[in-house]
């Protein structure tokens, strides 16, 4: 009578995994997932930062109607008050269990994570997560610091422990409850890394030598980008290590062998991740569940590692807004599983050989905000019904659409457009688009660039993503009344994915592109 889920969302990790095409990353157990589940390769984050993306994926809603663009606004009071999707769960009769980073802390979420509204008992944060951003980096001076890379001996952290270690052990307790209990449930687990700090213990550095990691193919400012959609990457800046380097605001650029060892420490946490992934679903088939219990993997948004000069998130690039997206539905994305089988055998990164290949990929452009309806077909509840254009008094409704008809359908027969039209009347053979966001205060970098309050806020960046081409206009923004300006446009941006995959060459103002705008 309905399957559980088991809901993995993770702090800042673009899609580097071995099931992505990534050859240099070890990442075995999430693989393996990948290998049992659909696989969406093209899938897109609504704004790059973690509150707005995070009130977005839950609520089903877009930012422009979450009203969260920044991290000081709770939706149900400044916006509507919109069920979530774990609300919806467990409003369908769910137990809902919230362990780690899943809405983003504080105001955002009402200092509750949104309890108890959208969880059945009161969220679990890992007590060693308050000492994050404490100096716990030892340097070759012996000194502690507050690094941003920051390799470490678990046993000398404060409790001998890390945040997502805690969190899987505590993920881990709640399966086995879930399993005397017998009740459906929807367990959402929010890792921490690779969120900056790099903080991760030191082993994982052996897997990556300096002299295998390269720096991003376009390390540069790309000269036609325009001021305003360059993010500063003010946050590692106030991290000791990078202080110290003095690096000129906003360009930089860093330098070339610490570019390496930020590349080389944000492999090695996804590592670390990926041994905190592989405990987690190893418990699911100790515990009998994997043969009933629906798998999600995502991130809120990706990270920069150097392309055109950046880092960190805070930009319409694909960098930025591109996520891994993965659903493993028992029986639909593998065959029916026995109650007994091994679904998801803990693999060793530092001893597994050879990858896996997706059990089935799916190039077609998607968006986060279609998690919630999607997830809820799958589990076969009512899907909720498509927002009308204005639904700031609409309780429930979602702003994604389901994308469940791309699980069982061959790509070839979807570009023949011979399928018929969903409930929401959008055919197959319509293009579908991703659409992101990300406010500026000004139209040059400054020190509020990346992340400006609302009040702060003059101009936003609307960004289209298809298959072929990312389009970003830069408009003015009213803050007082949420209101975009379209005929004043500040900049512009496009890049053509088939011959600037990377987009370093906006070609916005190239008039013989005119016939796409």
């Amino acid at each position: 009578d309905g399957m559980n889920v088991l809901f993995i969302v993770v702090d800042d990790l673009r899609p580097v995994l071995g099931s992505y095409g990534d050859k240099l990353v070890k990442s075995p157990n999430i693989d393996q997932l990948a290998s049992q589940s659909m696989v969406f390769s093209n899938a897109y984050a609504q704004q790059a930062v973690c509150a707005p993306s995070r009130v977005s994926f839950l609520t089903g809603r877009r930012p422009d109607t979450t009203r969260l663009y920044d991290f000081y606004s709770y939706w149900r009071v400044h916006a509507g008050n919109y069920s979530t999707m774990p609300q919806y769960f467990k409003e369908n009769g769910y137990v809902t269990l919230s362990v780690g980073k899943v809405f983003h802390p504080g105001v955002s979420s009402n200092y509750s994570d949104d309890y108890p509204y959208s969880w059945s008992i009161p969220p679990f944060h890992p007590s060693a997560e308050k000492y994050e951003n404490d100096k716990t980096c030892r340097g070759k001076d012996g000194k502690l610091y507050a690094n941003l890379v920051c390799p470490v001996n678990v046993t000398e952290m404060p409790g001998g422990t890390l945040p997502d270690i805690q969190s899987t052990e505590e993920a881990i307790r709640l399966l086995n409850i879930m399993k005397t209990n017998r009740q459906k449930f929807f367990l959402a687990v929010g890792y921490h890394k690779p969120h900056i700090p790099l903080k991760y213990p030191q082993e994982f550095l052996k897997l990556y030598p300096l002299e295998n990691i390269t720096l991003a193919p376009d390390p540069w400012v790309p000269k036609k980008l325009p001021s305003v959609a360059y993010n500063p990457w003010t946050d590692i800046r106030q991290r000791d290590d990078v202080e110290a380097l003095n690096v000129s605001f906003p360009y930089g650029p860093l330098p070339d062998d610490f570019q390496r060892q930020i590349r080389q420490s944000y492999y090695a946490a996804v590592s670390y991740l990926d041994v905190q992934v592989g405990l987690l679903l190893n418990a699911l088939d100790n515990v009998g569940l994997s043969n009933n219990t629906i798998v999600v993997f995502t991130a809120d948004h990706g990270w920069s590692l150097g392309e055109h000069g950046e880092w960190a998130k805070y930009s319409n690039f694909d960098v930025a807004t591109r996520v891994p997206l993965m659903f493993y539905v028992p029986g639909m994305t593998t065959s029916p599983v026995s109650q007994r089988a091994r679904v998801f055998p803990y693999l060793d990164p530092f001893s597994h050989i050879g990858g896996s290949a997706p059990q089935g990929q799916s190039k077609k452009v998607v968006e986060l905000v279609s998690v919630f309806p999607t997830l809820a077909e799958l589990a076969g509840l009512q899907v909720p019904p498509a927002c009308p254009e204005t639904s700031f008094g609409v309780v429930l409704c979602t702003e994604g659409t389901s994308i469940v008809h791309y699980f069982n359908i061959s790509e070839e027969k979807v570009e023949e457009g011979k399928e018929g039209c969903d409930d929401t009347d959008r055919c197959f053979n319509e293009e579908p688009v991703a659409l992101s966001q990300y406010p500026r205060p000004a139209d040059a970098p400054q020190w509020n660039s990346d992340k400006p309050k609302l009040k702060d806020i003059r101009i936003m960046g609307y960004s289209m993503r298809t298959v072929d081409c990312r389009y970003t206009v830069w408009v003015r923004f009213h803050p007082s009344n949420f209101s975009a300006d379209f005929k004043d446009v500040h900049a512009g941006e496009l890049y053509m994915m088939e011959t600037d995959p990377n987009q370093d060459y906006n070609i916005y103002n190239n008039t013989s592109h005119g016939w796409l705008l």
